[in-house]
Order: structure tokens, then C-alpha cells, then sequence
């Protein structure tokens, strides 16, 4: 009989995932085809099996269609995320849900380049892309 000898659960593979975090408002976008790139350098998480810290560079690059992130907010945001058990490859997938659902970008990236932790550096990219509307009538 072979028996589960994991020692990461489903419950911290789906730790912080729906944390509440604050709110990322957002302004009026003037202009139309361009790219924003933020830098977070000193992004930090704590793993939810050790509790240990993360510490990584996120960068995010967007195409706004209509709405910009409100960096304030957004830095509140990030810093929620301090005290916050998730693993690492979710904290990128996370910042790109919520950032598309705060702004509705044309397109996103998200990359987690994260310090090396037992000999072991990680980096992880996530993105996602406005589907065109459909043409009415066809």
C-alpha cells in the first residue's frame, strides 16, 4: 500500500489565494497604445508551509485600455502581501487577476524574479491579453 508522503498540502498550495487585500483604484487613461512598466524591488511574502520569508522583484507591465493603476494604492496593495502565505508561482498569477480586474488591461505581464532560497532562484512570468471584440453581424 503506497501512502502520500507529500509534505506540501493542498491546503498551502492554495494558501493566500483569496486573501482579502486592499482595494487597487484606478484613473482615467488619457492616451491610447503605450506600455507602463512598475518595479516592485523589494517585494515580500512568506511561504505557507515554513513561514519563512520570500523576497523577490516583481515587475509588471501593462497596456492600459481605459483605466491606469493608482500607484498608491497599488503599493498598498503589494504591501499586503508581507505577512501573507502563498507561494510564489501564486503571488504572480494573483497580482495578474486582480490587476485585470481593477483596470481591464489591452494586455499584462507579471514576472516574480525571487531571491534564491537553499541554493534555488526562481523566476515565473504570467500574462494574459484582451481577447478582440467580436465583429457584430458575423
Amino acid at each position: 500500500m503506497k501512502t502520500d508522503k507529500r509534505q506540501y498540502t493542498d491546503e498551502h498550495a492554495a494558501a493566500g489565494i483569496d486573501a482579502p487585500l486592499p482595494e487597487i483604484e484606478t484613473w482615467p487613461n488619457q492616451f491610447p497604445d503605450y506600455e507602463i512598466e512598475i518595479d516592485i524591488p523589494e517585494f515580500t511574502s512568506v511561504c505557507p508551509k515554513t513561514g519563512l520569508p520570500d523576497f523577490g522583484v516583481i515587475t509588471v507591465s501593462y497596456v492600459p485600455d481605459k483605466l491606469c493603476l493608482e500607484l498608491k494604492s497599488f503599493k498598498m496593495y503589494t504591501l499586503a502581501y508581507r505577512d501573507l502565505g502563498i507561494f510564489q508561482e501564486n503571488v504572480v498569477n494573483c497580482f495578474v487577476r486582480d490587476i485585470v480586474k481593477a483596470c481591464d488591461p489591452v494586455r499584462i505581464t507579471v514576472t516574480g524574479d525571487f531571491a534564491p532560497r537553499g541554493g534555488l532562484g526562481s523566476r515565473m512570468t504570467a500574462q494574459w491579453v484582451k481577447k478582440a471584440a467580436k465583429k457584430r453581424g458575423k
